[in-house]
């Protein structure tokens, strides 16, 4: 895929350009137990409009059921069937290189455990069990015994699988330790890698056009090194919604595989047409804004809505980097757009 330069427009409303929204959940509808502002109505809207809705998750403790659940209390009904999580592309992933029925040394939540039940795996505790496969996804209740099974198994030569490497995961408290730091541990006692499943690698992108038979989907997503780049990895469309992780600066400074195809402000640009980005003498224009790069920092002028400003800078961020990472200097510029 070549790299973008800047956000693409639509001439119409996303839930009409695409048949399926592949949901992040949080920083996207919702931020520790409350929907995010304007997410009930957007995904109400969307769907009534024909779009289909599938909420795609990394987090592999709960099962499809209780994430089906929370987002209902919140307001947005939703059914199992409509949640993809990375337990379940973790477990089609080692049912495609074990025999049918086999022993799989499991350290994780609920929602892991029942992935592989789905499809046909049995889960074990021991290393001793005689497991034909070994993977560790997040729990809240991981006990450092777990680990050292798991390090036992690997260094037996049984295969390793991970649901995710997240190292972090946010909480109500704050950020806590995620899959990541524990699958950092088990590499330390073995010096192994495993192989992953969940976003932003194929695996996870795999799963969730097998269960949703999405024709045109748009990943809908707050992270930029999750869930952009794995609609740039699975070769589909992206919209940022700046509601969660990722701030302007980042965005602007965003490498290739990083870089969405629309830039929003939250859920409501999922029933909007995107404006178009046009280059100009040196710059680049959108809405009442224009926006260029110097030697040292990007330039911008003009007036109108605040996304459109920002549009127009990663247009001319990314068209000056390149392949690679922007460095210029943004601050004077961002600042105009009080975003």
């Amino acid at each position: 895929m070549t790299h973008r330069t800047r956000p693409d427009g639509s001439g119409q409303p996303l839930d009409a350009a695409y048949d399926t929204a592949l949901l992040d959940l949080d920083g996207v509808v919702y931020a520790g137990g409350d929907a995010i502002a304007h997410a009930v109505e957007s995904l109400a809207t969307a769907r009534e409009h024909g779009m289909h809705l599938a909420y795609v998750t990394n987090n592999a403790a709960r099962t499809p059921q209780s994430v089906a659940d929370h987002l209902t209390r919140l307001g947005v009904p939703a059914a199992a069937d409509e949640v993809i999580t990375s337990a379940q592309a973790v477990a089609r992933l080692i049912a495609d290189q074990v025999p049918a029925g086999a022993k799989v040394l499991a350290v994780g939540g609920e929602g892991l455990m029942a992935a592989l039940r789905e499809r046909g795996l049995v889960p074990v505790e021991s290393a001793d069990d005689g497991p034909a496969a070994a993977v560790q996804g997040y729990s809240p209740d991981l006990r450092w015994a777990q680990l050292a099974e798991m390090a036992y198994a690997v260094n037996a030569g049984v295969p390793w699988f991970a649901s995710n490497t997240d190292l972090t995961i946010p909480s109500g408290r704050g950020i806590a330790p995620g899959n990541g730091a524990a699958v950092q541990a088990v590499r330390t006692a073995t010096g192994g890698d495993p192989q992953v499943a969940g976003k932003p690698l194929p695996p996870m992108h795999r799963e969730t056009v097998i269960r949703t038979g999405a024709r045109r989907p748009l990943v809908v997503g707050d992270r930029l090194d999750t869930d952009i780049e794995g609609a740039f990895a699975g070769g589909v469309d992206s919209l940022l919604v700046l509601t969660g992780v990722t701030t302007p600066a980042a965005l602007l400074a965003a490498e290739p595989r990083h870089r969405p195809t629309y830039v929003g402000a939250d859920l409501r640009d999922l029933l909007r047409a995107q404006p178009e980005v046009s280059g100009t003498d040196g710059g680049f224009a959108c809405g009442g804004w224009t926006a260029t790069a110097t030697d040292d920092d990007l330039v911008l002028e003009g007036e109108g809505e605040a996304l459109d400003g920002l549009r127009a800078l990663c247009a001319a961020a990314w068209s000056a980097a390149g392949e690679d990472s922007c460095r210029l200097d943004a601050g004077k510029a961002l600042s105009r757009l009080e975003l």
